[in-house]
């Protein structure tokens, strides 16, 4: 969801999420590969934990670093951009533990 903001939470940290991302990426090419080339199944489904466990700590850090600088914010404008901001976290929060 786009807001306007010409700097996210995470601006400081692009070049950190992006060499995680590209890691992340990279295990689901190996998991990929590991099925095309029949690996047994309790290894594939080891390396599918990781790639989940990269994923939510990814998830985790832009959550915080979303809490630390737009709610943050929000925070201190008030009002219904506070209510907002708040309401729109808590839904994020809500679908990462749904996932």
């Amino acid at each position: 969801m786009s807001d306007g903001h010409a700097e996210h939470g995470y601006i400081s940290d692009k070049a950190k999420y992006l060499a995680r991302l590209k890691r992340i990426e990279g295990q689901a090419r190996g998991i990929s590969r590991m099925v095309d080339e029949e690996q047994y199944c309790i290894d594939i489904l080891t390396q599918i934990s990781a790639l989940t466990s990269a994923l939510q700590g990814v998830a985790i850090g832009l959550l915080d670093d979303h809490l630390k600088h737009c709610l943050a914010d929000a925070a201190r404008s008030g009002g219904a951009v506070a209510e907002a901001k708040l309401d729109e976290a808590s839904q994020a929060i809500a679908r990462l533990v749904r996932s």
